[in-house]
């Protein structure tokens, strides 16, 4: 599975990275979400993981991006990973497209729950 997480803190990319090598998954990095965009628009990811809370474009709104783009990429799972806990977060998060919320600091079991129930989903988004 190859996976590119989108966060500006060096130190929760390495955390994550380390909780991935577990998995076997293999891990790109961007630093901000204008590097994440032109990494989506260089390569195929299997899965997002995407910070909200960055400096220049925010999380979601790279998110709306990666959503109205007209080819398969937007289509990928994402996963917003963030600290930010406002009351309508969640919602604002899954209205703007991500298939999941998890909120720092993520420990390696809800990032693993969280990644198989979008596997695990089909073309309908219905669990199987």
């Amino acid at each position: 599975m190859n996976i590119l997480f989108i966060e500006d803190d060096r130190m929760n990319r390495r955390v994550v990275r380390d909780m991935l090598d577990v998995a076997g998954a293999a891990m790109d990095e961007a630093e901000n979400a204008e590097q994440g965009l032109s990494k989506i628009d260089a390569a195929t990811y299997d899965m997002l993981l995407i910070d909200l809370r960055m400096p220049g474009m925010d999380g979601l709104t790279a998110i709306r991006h990666i959503r109205g783009r007209d080819d398969a990429k937007a289509s990928v799972p994402i996963i917003v990973i963030t600290a930010d806990t406002a009351l309508d977060l969640r919602e604002r998060c899954l209205e703007a497209g991500a298939d999941e919320v998890l909120f720092k600091p993520v420990a390696m079991d809800a990032l693993f729950e969280a990644m198989g129930r979008i596997l695990a989903r089909d073309a309908d988004g219905v669990i199987r």
